[in-house]
């Protein structure tokens, strides 16, 4: 038993170090990375700005509101962002059966659930690390340029809200790839997540008759543990999250299903 548990454990290293070098040496995944963290930071500079000239000019009654979540105020740029993570999640995946390399990694470990854990962990783990970075980064560059109308880590909530901002991040990159296994084309999973995140829910989320449904949605729900100020009526930071890990299980386990049930054409 110790023997079999050992080669296990060495086969899903083995497995790890295999996706982590394939998707280390995929130009478009490392390009895609860059992409998610400088246009979320560089959204969140200006977002910021903009914030606090507008806060400048208004009387402090009427401005009150602008910055009641400065926190949230500069991971305004993560709109765009969490497009390139959702891109990186697709090109992980749907790369290999692009290119025909699907076939060779199925032949190399046949349990298709492990192969598709190691890279949903190489995966997630790519995509925290950009996560954490980039929300940190938006965050410090936001607070800088909000100035006196910003906020500290030491305050309630802020921290969580920063962290959380990371892990959302590579939730939806996970999510994506479990979905890019289902679909197997990059085309059809980019034509088809693409639209849901920047029109479909945004629009289902401002729709009085939808908002209620539209905030278990992956997006709206996952993007409240990014978010300090508490919306009455609206999922909490934890358990939008939990939502959000649920729609990522589900995703993953759609891709070992379609794993299983289909060949590597």
């Amino acid at each position: 038993m110790a023997t079999r548990t050992t080669l296990d454990r060495g086969k899903c290293t083995a497995v790890l170090l295999c996706e982590f070098t394939k998707l280390r040496t995929v130009r478009s995944t490392a390009w895609t990375l860059f992409t998610a963290c400088a246009v979320t930071v560089l959204l969140a500079l200006c977002f910021s700005l903009l914030s606090r000239y507008a806060t400048g000019q208004l009387a402090s009654q009427e401005s009150a509101g602008i910055a009641e979540d400065p926190v949230f105020t500069s991971f305004a740029g993560m709109v765009l962002g969490q497009l390139a993570m959702i891109v990186f999640g697709v090109l992980a995946v749907s790369g290999e059966y692009s290119s025909g390399l699907i076939s060779t990694s199925l032949q190399a470990v046949p349990r298709r659930g492990l192969l598709l854990g190691c890279k949903a962990a190489v995966v997630g783990g790519a995509a925290l690390v950009t996560g954490l970075v980039t929300s940190f980064t938006s965050y410090a560059v936001g607070q800088a340029a909000l100035g006196p109308h910003g906020t500290s880590l030491a305050e309630p909530g802020v921290l969580r809200a920063v962290f959380g901002a990371g892990l959302y991040m590579a939730l939806l990159a996970v999510f994506a790839m479990g979905a890019a296994t289902v679909l197997r084309s990059s085309l059809l999973a980019l034509g088809l997540l693409m639209p849901f995140f920047f029109l479909v829910s945004p629009l289902l989320g401002s729709l009085p008759k939808t908002k209620a449904v539209a905030q278990y949605l992956p997006d709206a729900a996952g993007m409240r543990i990014a978010q300090v100020e508490e919306l009455p009526g609206a999922l909490g930071p934890w358990s939008g999250l939990g939502v959000l890990v649920l729609w990522t299980a589900a995703a993953l386990v759609g891709g070992v299903v379609a794993l299983r049930s289909r060949d590597a054409r």
